[in-house]
């Protein structure tokens, strides 16, 4: 939808279209001065007048008709003007509470207080007509330009928040695109990809991070060996034992898929560059490609690397069978405080029937 069309649309069914059309309160303990401002009103065609002569039952009529203006007598019994006032900014729907006093105190110390309550303006008894529907004008235009650009601003915020979210779903598929790319260069399925992406928001969550932090782990862990892409065949697709100077440049991928991912700020490409340079790393400093040690290691690598080894033991491959859950639990139990975070193996066992049934969620004849 045309933005400027949906902003008018959205200005004529928010905010008045006419001043005439408003809903106004009197609100004064003398029948008189009522009906004299009444008749003043329609003789200008307001068409929507309503009134009391009880200052209590103000809050009760505006929470049933929401107010468009108040004209509000100061001194009444029980509760004077300035209290009813005080009492409105409690319920206003907005920052702008179109109230005019009727006074016919000029003093100083009243004028401020009603100031300094919220009122807007002020109509001195006796009334003079002119400046009755001058200053009701004058208000209500005011409201009508105020509550306009309320709407506005929350259309516009509206627009840039859709836009934003279609730009963040379009970084999150880009982002699985090509982390598929890698693991499909790896003779392996999307269904791997998306288990060891799951797996990673699961223990994510579990480990109190948050459901943001979470969620673009879930997309940023898919990119985790997209650095494959720039290993040679002979290396990556061998079936047999790599020899030390094959296995040097397998141990190159974390750095090639940093570079691949590169260094762009928005939060889900970095946390995938973090992920795919790190994930290789052990607790005890014996992984790659840096050797860095225990907290060193960032969380989002210390997640993907459980999970990642987890569904590659388990999972079928042309060079080996899978491997039983128990059997892989047990390595992954031993490996607790070497390869593994000790804190992420708890967490690991502790949700391994939610782990479990991500993997028969995501089969590997399943397609990416």
């Amino acid at each position: 939808m045309n933005i400027d069309l949906a902003l008018t649309d959205l200005l004529m069914s928010s905010a008045l279209a006419d001043i005439h059309d408003a809903k106004i309160l009197i609100v004064d303990d003398n029948p008189s001065n009522v009906a004299l401002l009444e008749a003043i009103l329609e003789e200008e065609e307001y068409e929507n007048i309503f009134f009391t002569t009880d200052p209590f039952q103000v809050l009760p009529l505006h929470r049933e008709h929401q107010f468009d203006l108040f004209l509000l007598d100061i001194r009444m019994p029980g509760m004077s003007g300035i209290e009813v006032l005080l009492e409105l900014n409690k319920v206003t729907r907005d920052d702008f509470l179109p109230v005019i006093i009727l006074t016919a105190q000029t003093d100083q110390e009243t004028r401020q207080q009603a100031l300094e309550a919220g009122a807007k303006d002020f109509i001195t008894k006796p009334f003079e007509d002119w400046e009755v529907l001058l200053r009701i004008e004058n208000t209500l235009q005011t409201r009508m330009f105020y509550t306009r650009q309320v709407v506005r601003a929350d259309l516009l915020e509206s627009e840039v928040i859709k836009r934003t979210e279609e730009i963040r779903e379009t970084q999150f598929e880009i982002v699985q695109r090509l982390g598929a790319a890698g693991e499909l260069r790896d003779n392996e399925t999307g269904a791997h990809v998306k288990r060891m992406s799951h797996i990673c928001r699961l223990l994510a969550s579990k480990h109190g991070l948050g459901k943001d932090f979470s969620t673009l782990l879930l997309y940023a862990s898919t990119m985790h060996d997209v650095g494959k892409i720039g290993i040679p065949d002979s290396i990556l697709l061998k079936s047999g034992k790599l020899t030390p100077e094959e296995w040097q440049v397998m141990q190159q991928h974390p750095k090639i898929g940093a570079r691949i991912i590169g260094d762009h700020d928005s939060n889900i490409i970095a946390l995938a560059r973090e992920t795919a340079l790190y994930h290789h790393e052990k607790w005890d400093g014996s992984g790659y490609p840096h050797g860095i040690t225990g907290e060193n290691i960032p969380v989002s690598a210390r997640i993907a690397a459980i999970s990642d080894v987890f569904d590659a033991l388990t999972s079928a491959r042309p060079y080996k069978q899978a491997w039983p859950v128990e059997k892989a639990v047990k390595v992954i139990q031993e490996e607790s405080g070497k390869h593994f975070e000790p804190i992420m193996v708890d967490i690991f066992i502790e949700n391994l029937p939610e782990i479990i049934e991500i993997k028969e969620r995501y089969l590997d004849q399943e397609v990416y």
